[in-house]
């Protein structure tokens, strides 16, 4: 499935960068925003993510949130969330770029995790900024008011909303920094994400898409693996055990 140069690579890069998608949720149950059966396909985004449909509706917004809440705290690390997470334990640092708002890499045991859209787990105040990381508001289901006066809404990002500064600074000095950069899990259509392995190609990294279609970012890649994330990342992870210790037996 995988070259002998990527495992090659793999075991002797510094920082390994992993960007990953909806596609990595997936096999979880969560799903993704741009299949055919995706959270898109029912709703539309104008409707619900964004800051106007919120003021003028915070009520619905919000329950069409604890819903989504509810599939995310039902779903489990899969094996491609696993598989990221034990990397760890065979190259010196990895880092995870990720456009999901789920929070699974963490539970998975990934120890730096670069959440670019926010976190369906956490929550703020509209007006004045202030966290609300009470976990019985994930079960909430009726909108919150902040001491402010303020409407308590998820902590993602809507659209027409900018990225969190420091996460997309972040995401891009380990594009520059990365030996190795994997595309995992993702459709490569969202801005500035879809952005950063180009970044890692200009900076010299080695590049490497794993998806089960085809992508505008697939032309670009060194190689690119038309697998789901769950089965190809257990792979690449066995084969990289394989190359070490083949190395120590010498």
């Amino acid at each position: 499935m995988f070259s002998q140069a990527l495992i090659e690579r793999l075991s002797n890069a510094h920082l390994v960068t992993i960007c990953t998608g909806a596609g990595v949720s997936a096999e979880s149950g969560v799903a993704t925003f741009r299949a055919k059966d995706g959270i898109w396909s029912k709703f539309k985004p104008e409707e619900l993510a964004n800051v106007d449909a919120f003021l003028a509706n915070p009520q619905m917004v919000w329950e069409w949130y604890q819903s989504r809440r509810e599939v995310i705290l039902n779903a489990r690390p899969n094996p491609g969330h696993l598989a990221i997470a034990e990397l760890e334990q065979l190259v010196p640092r990895v880092s995870v770029i990720t456009q999901n708002i789920d929070g699974l890499h963490t539970i998975a045991g990934s120890s730096e995790v670069i959440e670019l859209h926010g976190n369906l787990r956490r929550n703020f105040c509209q007006s004045c900024l202030k966290h609300y990381d009470d976990v019985a508001l994930l079960t909430e289901r009726q909108v919150q008011q902040c001491e402010c006066g303020g409407q308590i809404r998820p902590d993602v990002v809507w659209f027409g909303e900018l990225l969190p500064v420091e996460a997309i600074e972040l995401a891009e000095r380990r594009a520059f920094e990365s030996n190795i950069f994997l595309v995992v899990g993702t459709s490569s259509v969202v801005w500035p994400a879809a952005g950063l392995p180009l970044l890692a190609l200009e900076a010299g990294a080695y590049v490497v898409e794993i998806n089960p279609e085809p992508t505008p970012l697939t032309r670009h890649v060194h190689e690119s693996i038309r697998e789901r994330s769950a089965k190809a990342m257990p792979e690449l992870v066995r084969s990289l055990r394989e190359k070490m210790v083949e190395w120590e037996s010498l």
